[in-house]
């Protein structure tokens, strides 16, 4: 299994930036797609971004191209969302996951707060 840690989310004004990063442990050494969701109060969890296991491949949502960028450092199992030029819309908890062609794991979520 695969367990994820997420970390830096916060508050911050809206056109200022954070930088979520997401740690995987576990027994299982596969290579795994990884990236992250969101979800606001009320409303359903979105999809945010993507990267596959090599990195190669990444995938932003509509709403957070060119603001957002995912990145991963296999060498420390870590997958890091850079979030610039934030926008009060932004504000949800943000979900770190990884998947492979067996199974899908999700971290515990981090709060995002913009303030106009």
């Amino acid at each position: 299994q695969v367990q994820l840690v997420e970390s830096g989310g916060g508050s911050v004004q809206a056109g200022g930036s954070l930088r979520l990063s997401c740690a995987a442990s576990g027994r299982t050494f596969s290579q795994y797609a990884m990236g992250w969701f969101r979800q606001a109060p009320g409303k359903e969890r979105e999809f945010v971004a993507h990267i596959s296991w090599s990195g190669a491949s990444t995938s932003y949502a509509d709403s957070v191209k060119g603001r957002f960028t995912i990145s991963r450092d296999n060498a420390k199992n870590t997958v890091t969302l850079q979030m610039n030029s934030l926008k009060p819309e932004d504000t949800a908890v943000y979900y770190c996951y990884a998947a492979n062609p067996y199974a899908a794991y999700w971290g515990q979520g981090t709060q995002v707060t913009v303030s106009s």
